[in-house]
C-alpha cells in the first residue's frame, strides 16, 4: 500500500503542470462550447497558446502549427458568436445551430482528405514530424471543425468524435498522459454536445415552423 502511495505522490511531483493547466482550460472551452457559453473562447485562447509550445517541444509539429491556428480562431469565434447575442436573448434562443447536408459533408471531406495527404507526404519527407501523416490528418480536420464550430454547425461535433479518437492514440505514444486523458473525456463531451446542440436545433426548427404558419 504505502509503495502506491509512493509512486502516486511521485507522479504528482513529476506532472507536467504546464501541460495540466492546458488541459483544464481546454476542458472547459469544449465543455462551454457544449452549453453555448460565450466564455468558451477566452478558455480556448489560453489554452492554445500553451498547447502550441508543448506540442512543438514533442516533435508534433503539425499539431503546434494547429494550436497557433486555434489562437486566431478563437479570436474570430468570439467575435462571431458575440454578434448574435442581443439577437439571441431577444428571440430567446439557446443558439443559432445550422446543419449542413450530408452530400456537402461528404464533399469536404473528400477534398480535405487529398490536402492532408499533400500535406502528410510533405510533412514524411522534409521535416523530423512524428507520425507525420496522422498528426497531419488530425490537423486538416480540426481546422475545419473548428470553423464549423464558430459557425455554430451541428455537425462538428461528429468530427470532433473521430478527430479525438485519433488524437488519443498520437498522445498515448507520445507519453502526453494528461492531454491523453483530457481526449478522452473529449469524447464524452463531444456525445454530450452533439445531443445538446440536436435537441436545440429541432426546438429551433419547430418553433420557426409554427411562428412560419401565424
Amino acid at each position: 500500500m504505502s509503495e502506491i502511495l509512493n509512486s502516486v505522490l511521485v507522479y504528482f511531483q513529476q506532472l507536467p503542470w504546464l501541460e495540466l493547466i492546458a488541459m483544464l482550460l481546454s476542458l472547459a472551452y469544449v465543455i462551454l462550447v457544449a452549453k453555448g457559453s460565450l466564455w468558451c473562447w477566452p478558455a480556448a485562447f489560453i489554452s492554445t497558446g500553451l498547447y502550441t509550445y508543448i506540442f512543438y517541444d514533442v516533435l508534433l509539429l503539425m499539431d503546434s502549427a494547429l494550436h497557433v491556428y486555434y489562437l486566431l480562431m478563437a479570436v474570430y469565434g468570439y467575435w462571431q458568436w458575440s454578434k448574435n447575442v442581443s439577437d439571441e436573448k431577444e428571440n430567446n434562443a439557446e443558439l443559432s445551430i445550422v446543419s449542413w447536408g450530408l452530400n456537402k459533408h461528404i464533399n469536404i471531406c473528400l477534398s480535405l482528405a487529398l490536402v492532408a495527404g499533400a500535406l502528410g507526404y510533405v510533412m514524411a519527407n522534409f521535416t523530423p514530424a512524428s507520425f507525420p501523416y496522422l498528426d497531419t490528418f488530425t490537423t486538416v480536420y480540426a481546422v475545419f471543425a473548428t470553423y464549423l464550430v464558430t459557425q455554430k454547425v451541428l455537425e462538428n461535433w461528429l468530427y470532433w468524435i473521430v478527430i479525438d479518437f485519433v488524437s488519443i492514440y498520437l498522445y498515448i505514444e507520445k507519453g502526453l498522459i494528461p492531454t491523453t486523458v483530457l481526449f478522452v473525456i473529449f469524447v464524452i463531451v463531444a456525445f454530450y454536445g452533439y445531443v445538446k446542440w440536436l435537441k436545440v436545433y429541432r426546438n429551433t426548427s419547430v418553433n420557426l415552423q409554427a411562428s412560419s404558419v401565424y
